[in-house]
């Protein structure tokens, strides 16, 4: 595994993919480092923003050495980005946290639960998955028609949608579209807003499904020097003796059980 480091990076391609989501690909030998559900740190060029903005990775491309993001337009750190083109470069710090679990879902069937901007990290998870090998079964979660990343997805599971808007798949959430389908599976892997998965959570617990989550949350240092993106754990921790754990370092894929959400 490759050590963190800082470095500057060429962007390959950018695009819009949906009203205020956007993709890019950027140049990089971090993408010879596996890991689904890992992140990098992107800093933006204005340094009024100081901070870097972490973004989930999407896929990479090892034989063309290259990364994609995919992320939403949340502030000025994002918007800059959304404005950045081909032959443009930035400064990136990776690869960034520790990813889902793979072995244990060999010759099994997963079931990969994304919602919103939690759909692009379980891309790169579902092309892990094909390789072990597994049997994926892909629910993803809109707020509406617009479904970006659908078309990606196909490729490697079958794919079931759900818009709380009804305009496509089932109306409702994740958890509508599997109950409507009555799908199955031996374990779970999902990434989405808090409420999802609270609601995954219990819906694992039910069930006796294990799971794993990535949680969501602003990061400031993404290394774990700041301890600003702290989670609360049913367990103790060994050092501190306290319920915490730290998102960027201890994540961000936790155990369902083992995080007090």
């Amino acid at each position: 595994m490759l050590s963190k480091k800082k470095e500057k990076v060429q962007v390959l391609s950018t695009a819009k993919l949906a009203e205020g989501i956007y993709e890019m690909w950027l140049k990089t030998d971090m993408a010879q480092e596996r890991g689904a559900g890992r992140f990098i740190a992107l800093y933006p060029k204005n340094k009024a923003t100081l901070l870097p903005r972490p973004i989930s990775i999407c896929e990479r491309d090892a034989e063309r050495g290259a990364l994609r993001i995919v992320y939403r337009v949340a502030g000025e750190g994002t918007k800059e980005f959304s404005t950045y083109r081909k032959g443009d470069t930035a400064e990136m710090l990776g690869v960034l946290g520790n990813g889902y679990p793979l072995k244990e879902a060999e010759g099994k069937t997963a079931l990969l639960m994304g919602g919103g901007i939690g759909i692009p990290p379980l891309l790169e998870l579902a092309k892990e998955l094909r390789e072990i090998p597994c049997n994926v079964q892909i629910v993803l979660g809109y707020r509406d028609g617009d479904l970006f990343l659908k078309r990606d997805f196909m490729e490697f599971g079958e794919v079931f949608i759900a818009a709380e808007d009804g305009s496509a798949g089932v109306k409702g959430n994740v958890l509508d579209a599997v109950r409507e389908h009555k799908l199955k599976a031996d374990l779970i892997y999902s990434c989405g807003p808090m409420p999802m998965l609270r609601a995954i959570k219990r819906y694992a617990a039910e069930t006796g499904i294990p799971a794993w989550i990535s949680l969501e949350e602003r990061m400031a240092c993404g290394v774990g020097a700041c301890l600003g993106c702290v989670c609360k754990t049913v367990k103790e921790d060994a050092h501190s003796h306290v319920h915490n754990a730290r998102i960027c370092t201890d994540g961000p894929v936790f155990p369902a059980e083992d995080v007090d959400i």
